[in-house]
């Protein structure tokens, strides 16, 4: 394991996952949040986000975790490893409902615990019939990667543990 992806729905607990990987096996990490987006809420230019993913794909080892759809296929074709939290959509809004307020270091602002984004929340309620399909497709395609699929919480901090036993 050296080259890593950590995909799911939003809320889903991938920056989470994705710190205690790190904290395990000292491989570098980068969240595609914080290459994307700047400090006031806006995002770069695709052209710099482009340039900014093609830098850490051409590093010897990382751990890269968000979603990004127009970017998944390649960085599925440049890992070793991918991780799915594959959870049910309750789950991640109650995870995004625990963030809010709350500094992190995989986004550069901190969203407001009073403020509410419909089309995100409808993107989330909506993960499991829309976007997993596509990720499903991708890892069939990519069945040659050590491929980790989690349906809970539990099962991904289980496996955890077993790494750090290591």
């Amino acid at each position: 394991m050296k080259k890593v992806i950590v995909i799911g729905c939003p809320g889903s607990g991938k920056s989470t996952f994705s710190r205690a990987l790190h904290d395990i096996t000292g491989i570098p990490l980068f969240h595609l949040d914080m290459l994307y987006w700047n400090s006031d809420k806006t995002n770069v230019d695709k052209e710099v986000f482009l340039r900014r993913l093609t830098e850490v794909i051409g590093k010897e080892r990382w751990i890269i975790d968000g979603n990004y759809s127009s970017t998944m296929e390649i960085r599925m074709q440049n890992c070793d490893t991918v991780f799915f939290l594959d959870y049910p959509a309750e789950l991640c809004l109650a995870g995004i409902k625990e963030r809010k307020g709350k500094a992190r270091a995989d986004m550069p602002w901190i969203e407001p615990e009073d403020e509410d984004d419909p089309e995100f929340i409808e993107f989330i309620r909506n993960f499991n019939t829309q976007s997993r399909p596509c990720v499903l497709d991708l890892l069939s395609k990519y069945s040659d990667k050590e491929i980790h699929i989690f349906q809970n919480r539990s099962s991904a901090d289980a496996f955890l543990a077993e790494c750090n036993k290591k």
